[in-house]
């Protein structure tokens, strides 16, 4: 880690710390926004790591955003942080006015299409959304769709559209938001290369790191329980069946976080793709793995509404299948290396 991460991470993590308590984590799932975290986030500049400075960011990469998204899937950061930083990112690509506040995308889901249309002298959007992240709480939702043969990044006043609410198992809101022609902000043709599917791809890159960090969370929970925990007159991370099981866990958290991390520089290069999907399905594969042996760590205890433990389980079970479970990416990597032929295979993993 360089100096630049090094110093984000001590930042955002003193933030968290003080902030992501079990009491803002618990109100939060009864519905109030965690203002003074928002406004914390903002006035330190965590939410638009991936602007330019000339825009009002901190003209940062992928990879320091990955301290973020890993900090805050370790901290279950109850505010669409992940979202807003890749909208910002999406907006300032396409040459457009980030806004204040929580933004949001759309659409989240595989085959979810939007359709923008010109209307007059401005853009109309239509369609309908499922599982938007924060759809309602949002400000704006910022949306890739193509037009005219080409990616098009719309963004609109959360306000404007229908919103008939849910949430994850987290309790996190994910909201259908429905757009009957309603006019947008503004709009403008994507960032060179960026493909319409934009929204799919780099919001499961941001959920792998998110599931990285809850799973870094679940392992330090586990080896401190064990620790404290005693049975028969010594800790129970004494005995060999328990060390086995969080050897295990530590060495799914260690290959779900080498794959996001990855996937992360990836996106610095170019099209991510390839990596985004190896790593959506190791971190997805490692959460089935690991949430059932810290929970069985745990014992009783774990799945008690007053213990953290399920803070972080939850998250895990809810992102895994949010922008494409293990089988979505495993047959996306399965097309992508038929298409390329047996002979470019190992040539392929190899050059990563």
């Amino acid at each position: 880690m360089n100096g630049t991460r090094s110093l984000l991470s001590d930042t955002v993590s003193r933030i968290f710390t003080d902030l992501v308590t079990k009491e803002l984590l618990e109100s939060t799932e009864r519905g109030t926004w965690p203002e003074d975290l928002w406004r914390a986030l903002e006035e330190n500049g965590v939410t638009r790591p991936l602007v330019p400075e000339a825009k009002g960011g901190a003209g940062l990469g992928w990879q320091d955003a990955h301290v973020i998204l890993e900090l805050a899937g370790r901290h279950a950061v109850p505010v669409p942080l992940a979202e807003t930083i890749l909208a910002s990112w999406l907006l300032a690509g396409a040459g457009l006015d980030v806004p204040d506040g929580p933004l949001s995308i759309a659409p989240t889901q595989a085959g979810e299409r939007l359709l923008l249309s010109r209307a007059d002298r401005g853009w109309r959007l239509s369609g309908t959304a499922a599982r938007v992240p924060w759809g309602a709480a949002a400000k704006h939702v910022v949306t890739v769709t193509e037009v005219d043969g080409r990616a098009t990044v719309a963004i609109v006043a959360a306000g404007r559209a229908a919103v008939a609410p849910d949430h994850n198992l987290a309790l996190e809101p994910r909201d259908t938001l429905t757009f009957h022609g309603t006019p947008v902000d503004a709009a403008a043709p994507a960032a060179h290369g960026l493909p319409a599917n934009a929204v799919w791809v780099y919001g499961a890159l941001a959920r792998a790191a998110q599931m990285a960090g809850a799973l870094g969370s679940l392992l330090a929970q586990s080896v401190r329980y064990a620790t404290e925990r005693k049975q028969f007159g010594r800790p129970i991370g004494a005995f060999q069946a328990i060390q086995h099981q969080l050897a295990i866990l530590a060495g799914h958290t260690a290959a779900a976080g080498m794959a996001a991390a990855n996937a992360c520089r990836a996106a610095e290069r170019g099209d991510p793709t390839f990596e985004v999907a190896a790593a959506k399905v190791r971190v997805g594969e490692a959460a089935g793995v690991a949430c059932s042996i810290a929970h069985q760590t745990h014992g009783a205890i774990g799945f008690t509404y007053e213990h953290s433990l399920h803070f972080s389980t939850r998250r895990l079970w809810s992102w895994r299948a949010e922008f494409g479970a293990e089988s979505v990416w495993a047959a996306e990597l399965g097309r992508r290396v038929a298409a390329r032929g047996a002979d470019q295979l190992w040539a392929d993993l190899t050059a990563r």
